[in-house]
């Protein structure tokens, strides 16, 4: 019998991917809140100018939702256990290494990021990633 502190970590990752899906799709539709246009959002969410097209967004939604979909099956342990738990790994170790990466554009610095970015970047995204990742971890094993 799995851990509850587990099942409850591996639920709370797959919540996170899907309102990370859900996100993409809002964008995909032209919409960028939080931010006043495309490029705005674009340096607060990435440091760069790229574009947040359906194009773009959707098929990362597509992915962010089947991985939820499959985190959240292996937190429950339905759905046989090798794909969900493979999921689960890959997962966790997408999130640590966004995580890894935010540690080292918090050392180094990036220029031509926005004002938003950086800050963003320390307080929210890297400390979310390694949380996360480490949480996604942990119900994977």
């Amino acid at each position: 019998m799995e851990r509850p502190r587990t099942v409850g970590g591996g639920r709370a990752v797959a919540v996170l991917l899907a309102v990370l899906a859900l996100v993409h799709v809002y964008w995909a539709t032209g919409l960028t809140w939080p931010a006043a246009d495309e490029r705005s959002l674009s340096l607060a969410v990435l440091g760069s100018v790229v574009s947040f097209g359906p194009a773009v967004v959707l098929p990362l939604a597509v992915v962010e939702g089947c991985a939820a979909v499959a985190v959240a099956a292996h937190a429950r342990g339905v759905l046989g256990r090798r794909i969900p738990r493979l999921v689960t790994y890959a997962v966790a170790g997408g999130m640590l290494l966004r995580g890894a990466a935010g540690l080292v554009w918090i050392v180094l610095g990036r220029d031509g990021s926005g004002a938003a970015f950086p800050w963003l970047n320390a307080l929210l995204y890297t400390p979310l990633s390694l949380v996360f990742g480490w949480t996604a971890l942990r119900a994977a094993r």
